[in-house]
């Protein structure tokens, strides 16, 4: 056939039709046929890829044909009358399918057998595209029966790399533009087309830099021209290219070995197609992140990445349509139905990731579901014993707490997704500054490691280099405001770490001349607060600082929260050991005896020195409060010392006796002093009864010993000078609990 076509001439082509006579249907079903046959033999590949001259000469010959048969389209069938739907649209897909087939590809071979082909044949695809463009616009009023379907054919052939050949096709989208417009006043079916087609093609390896430039500066010059598509037009423009930065970036990290890269990418093209509200494809790339965290173990992660999706979702006997269901393991017809096997694949991987208060938390709703609407109680039993463990793991594991870290990426070796940016992360169990380094820099070979946390200058930040700087930073506290009373620390240790948004960086400074007898008097404190854009952990293990605050701290500020927090710290430590008395008794001996030790004296002597003189008053008049704030502070740690050393002999081996004692009498010293200078504080019957009152109910006097509880009947007694009647005051060796909640008859 190739060698019969070779030898046509133009009239050969003209005396073929001819021969069908009137019959117009049989030059219709000729065409038809013969282009699904061309179709069929350019994507079969007849000759093997390697006989670059055989598949010349078909695509020459086939070119030739396929041109002779367009002209028929013009003359025959485009006309009101006689127009042939199926017939053109044959006819464009067989021509970009020529255009873009393996074979043609110059850019592809050798720069040596690319110019012999372009001396010999030259570049097919410019001659075919032309062609393709003209025909297009030949249609005339017929143009809005191609769209959107012609919208991914034209993408393809544009995304070629011929710069000539975008130049020439590109405008096509234009006119497609226009000519939806003008038919319904929109041009919504011709953005959804290529928002999605654009996707694929680009995650398949097509289009680059250069494409996105020129599409940018054509459409852009064509819109503004036109009267009614100006500003919309534009605002279209600027969506696409922002996608394609994302789509290109995407794909360019899409084999990299660094999943962070990876993760990042997808969470930046998620992000767009949820801005723009194109859920299909939305769900589609959550479902490429949950697929890279469950790779790495990132069981947390995982679970609020399949959580959005959840999100989308009603509780309702709404239809699931199939863009809800991407995933095969999820067999639901209802929206109802997929919520609730979501739900319960994301509390499997929040219990694995440790998170049983999130866990908890959605538990609580599908329990409201099973309960109350699907009146499942087998599914419902299940979903509350799960949740009775969530709890009793809250109170009895313990937890490492991650450490965070603030990382800035600077200099334009880096891409675009981290270049000049500052992000947070969540280190993974037991993770030290040191091992995250070394695992950045591995990702980054070339990077080089900044020694100084202060923010880089522009000749870092414009360098073609790559430099990277890491510190740690510390999680500021945000409770729930359910906690509107004091609870158990292990409680509230999760949200120390946990749904967390800001986080602050302290570093000295030093102003004025250095004191050598003590160096607190002019160490200000430079602290740096970091607000990322999402709380985390969430579906990643960072986010991007999205505001930095800075403040500068008083060398007596200063000294006012170091007391606030050492004494927090004794009694946290405190509340520990009484809720749970068979805590290791070393973390406790080496806090207070970091305290009282006489060399450290409670650690505020140097505070003595610097702001407890008559010359520091009359310098700074308006200290007084806070001088007295800070003196408050140091009487308050008395009584707490004194409620941990109480602990810790009760606790102490007979083999630590003498170190207890020792640091019995060292405190005596303190306390002595700190009375002497700055008053008695006593924690007050108000303060034990606030203990007692954190036991909400009698059962849970399982977490006391018994000791402890007639220790707090005791001081409810010496404090009052009176026996309460509503207090239990019978001391038993281990208390006997209904697990009712009421007390035993005889005891109260």
């Amino acid at each position: 056939m190739t060698a019969i076509l070779r030898q046509m001439e133009d009239y050969h082509y003209a005396h073929l039709i001819k021969t069908f006579g009137k019959m117009r249907t049989d030059v219709v079903d000729f065409l038809m046929e013969t282009f699904i046959m061309f179709k069929n033999l350019i994507g079969k590949n007849v000759y093997p890829f390697d006989w670059v001259i055989m598949n010349m000469v078909q695509n020459k010959v086939f070119l030739r044909a396929i041109n002779q048969y367009a002209d028929m389209l013009n003359k025959k069938f485009l006309d009101q009358a006689n127009f042939e739907l199926q017939l053109w649209n044959n006819y464009f897909h067989l021509a970009v399918a020529f255009l873009t087939q393996e074979s043609l590809q110059l850019e592809n071979f050798s720069s040596a057998k690319r110019a012999k082909i372009l001396n010999k044949y030259g570049d097919m695809r410019r001659q075919i595209g032309f062609e393709i463009r003209d025909m297009w616009y030949n249609l005339g009023q017929h143009k809005i029966k191609f769209i959107p379907e012609m919208v991914g054919p034209i993408l393809e052939m544009t995304l070629i790399p011929e710069t000539e050949l975008r130049k020439a096709t590109i405008p096509i989208f234009f006119d497609m533009m226009q000519c939806e417009f003008h038919s319904t006043r929109s041009f919504q079916m011709f953005e959804n087309e290529i928002i999605t087609k654009l996707d694929h093609e680009v995650e398949g390896g097509r289009g680059d830099e250069q494409y996105k430039v020129l599409f940018d500066k054509i459409l852009l010059e064509h819109c503004r021209k036109h009267k009614y598509l100006a500003k919309t037009g534009e605002t279209f423009v600027k969506l696409v290219v922002r996608l394609m930065e994302r789509l290109l970036d995407y794909r360019t990290i899409m084999h990299d070995e660094n999943k962070e890269n990876r993760m990042s990418c997808t969470v930046n093209v998620l992000n767009f197609y949820k801005e723009i509200e194109r859920e299909e494809m939305y769900i589609r790339y959550l479902y490429k992140l949950c697929d890279l965290h469950k790779e790495c173990d990132n069981y947390t992660e995982a679970a609020y990445t399949l959580l959005l999706h959840a999100k989308l979702l009603k509780w309702s006997e709404d239809v699931c349509v199939a863009h809800l269901t991407q995933r095969d393991g999820y067999q639901a017809t209802t929206q109802g139905q997929l919520k609730e096997q979501l739900y319960q694949e994301i509390i499997h991987y929040f219990d694995k990731g440790k998170m049983w208060e999130e866990a908890i938390a959605l538990g609580k709703e599908l329990a409201e579901q099973y309960e109350n609407e699907m009146f499942d109680y087998e599914q419902l039993s299940e979903l509350l014993k799960k949740q009775a463990q969530f709890y009793e793991n809250i109170v009895k594991v313990i937890r490492p707490k991650p450490d965070y870290f603030a990382v800035g990426y600077y200099g334009q070796g880096f891409p675009t997704f981290l270049r000049g940016k500052v992000f947070i992360y969540r280190g993974k169990e037991y993770e030290r500054r040191e091992d995250f380094e070394a695992r950045l820099l591995t990702q980054f070979p070339n990077a080089e490691k900044m020694k100084t946390t202060s923010p880089p200058g522009d000749d870092i930040k414009n360098s073609p280099g790559q430099y990277i700087q890491c510190f740690t930073v510390k999680p500021k506290l945000d409770l729930p405001p359910k906690f509107h009373r004091p609870v158990s620390e292990q409680i509230v240790s999760f949200y120390r770490v946990n749904e967390v948004q800001r986080f602050e960086y302290s570093r000295p400074i030093r102003k004025g001349e250095k004191n050598p007898d003590n160096e607190f008097a002019n160490m200000w404190i430079e602290r740096t607060i970091y607000t990322t854009a999402y709380k985390l952990p969430g579906i990643l293990r960072w986010f991007e600082v999205k505001s930095v605050f800075m403040v500068e701290i008083s060398p007596l500020e200063n000294a006012i929260e170091t007391m606030q927090l050492t004494n927090d710290k004794i009694n946290s430590m405190v509340q520990q050991h009484l809720d749970d008395p068979s805590l290791p008794i070393n973390p406790l001996s080496m806090l207070l005896n970091g305290i009282v030790d006489p060399a450290v004296m409670g650690g505020f002597t140097n505070y003595e020195k610097a702001f407890f003189t008559d010359r520091y008053l009359q310098e700074h008049p308006e200290a007084h409060e806070k001088i007295e704030k800070l003196k408050d502070l140091i009487a308050w740690q008395i009584p707490f010392l004194a409620e941990g050393i109480r602990i810790h002999g009760d606790k102490v081996t007979e083999a630590l006796r003498p170190f207890h004692e020792r640091m019995e009498a060292c405190f005596k010293q303190l306390k002595e002093k700190v009375e002497k200078e700055y008053g008695v504080r006593i924690m007050s019957n108000l303060i034990v009864v606030e203990q007692w009152r954190n036991l909400t109910a009698p059962r849970q006097l399982s977490w006391l010993t018994a000791h402890t509880y007639s220790h707090i009947i005791q001081r409810v007694r010496s404090s009052t000078g009176q026996q309460h009647s509503s207090w239990p005051v019978t001391e038993v060796a281990q208390p006997k609990v209904d697990v009712g909640g009421s007390w035993p008859s005889g005891e109260k």
